[in-house]
C-alpha cells in the first residue's frame, strides 16, 4: 500500500513536469509561428527550395502539436494517478507508447536519410545566394530576417561576404552588412575580406555539432523517463481496485 502511494506521488510529479514542459513547448511553437524574424523566414522566400528543407518552415506548427500532446499526456497522467482511473491510466500508457515508437522511428529516419539531408542543404546554397543578391536591401522583411540571423549566429551571408556582392544594399552603399565586419565600425570590401567572418551555413552546422551530445543525452533521458512512466502507469493500473 505504501509502495502504491509512493508510485502515485511520483506519477503526479512526473506528469506535472510533463504538463509544464508541454506548455513551454506550446508557447515556443506559437512564438516561432508568429515571429518570422528567424532563419526559417529565409526558407519561405525560396521558391525552389528542396521539399525536405521547405518543411522546416512548418516547425512552429510541429512544436505546437508536440506541446499540446505533452500537455494532454501530463493531464491524463496526473488525473489518472489522483483519481485512480483505469481509463485515464490506460490512455496515458497508450499515448506514451505511441510517442516512444514515433521517437524511435524518427531517430532511425534521421540516421538513414542523413546523407540526403546534407545533399539538400548543399542544393539550397545557390537558391539562398541568389535570393540575397536579389532582395537584400530592397525587401525589408527579408533584410530583417537575414540581419537577425547573422546577428544571432555571428555569421556573414550563407557562405561568406561575397554573397552580398551585387545585392541592392551593396550597390547602393558600396558596403557590406556590419555582421561581416564585427571588428570594425564600417564594412567595406577590403575589411570584409580580411576579417573572414564565417558563413551562416557553417555557423549553423557548427552549432548543431556542438550541441549534438547534449541533444543526444536529453533524448536518451526522455526515452528512459517514458519507459519508467509506462511501467508505473501499468503498475498503478493493475493495483486499482485491489
Amino acid at each position: 500500500m505504501c509502495c502504491a502511494g509512493f508510485l502515485k506521488i511520483m506519477m503526479f510529479i512526473f506528469n506535472g513536469l510533463i504538463f509544464l514542459a508541454g506548455g513551454v513547448i506550446l508557447g515556443v511553437g506559437i512564438w516561432v509561428t508568429v515571429d518570422k524574424s528567424s532563419l526559417l523566414g529565409i526558407l519561405e522566400g525560396i521558391k525552389d527550395a528542396p521539399p525536405e528543407l521547405a518543411q522546416l518552415a512548418n516547425v512552429g506548427y510541429l512544436l505546437i502539436a508536440v506541446g499540446a500532446v505533452l500537455a494532454i499526456m501530463g493531464f491524463l497522467g496526473c488525473c489518472g494517478a489522483i483519481t485512480e482511473s483505469k481509463c485515464m491510466l490506460l490512455t496515458f500508457f497508450i499515448v506514451v507508447l505511441i510517442i516512444f515508437i514515433a521517437e524511435v522511428a524518427g531517430a532511425i529516419v534521421v540516421l538513414v536519410f542523413k546523407p540526403q539531408v546534407n545533399e539538400a542543404l548543399q542544393k539550397l546554397n545557390e537558391e539562398v545566394v541568389n535570393l540575397i543578391k536579389k532582395d537584400y536591401g530592397s525587401d525589408d522583411a527579408f533584410t530583417t530576417v537575414m540581419n537577425e540571423t547573422m546577428h544571432q549566429l555571428e555569421c556573414c551571408g550563407y557562405n561568406n561576404y561575397t554573397d552580398f556582392t551585387g545585392s541592392p544594399f551593396q550597390k547602393s552603399t558600396l558596403r557590406y552588412p556590419e555582421s561581416c565586419c564585427p571588428l570594425t565600425g564600417s564594412c567595406i570590401e577590403s575589411e570584409a575580406e580580411s576579417q573572414k567572418t564565417r558563413g551562416c551555413f557553417t555557423a549553423l552546422v557548427k552549432l548543431l555539432e556542438d550541441n549534438a551530445a547534449v541533444l543526444g543525452g536529453v533524448a536518451i533521458g526522455i526515452a528512459a523517463l517514458e519507459i519508467a512512466a509506462m511501467v508505473v502507469s501499468m503498475v498503478l493500473y493493475n493495483n486499482v481496485g485491489k
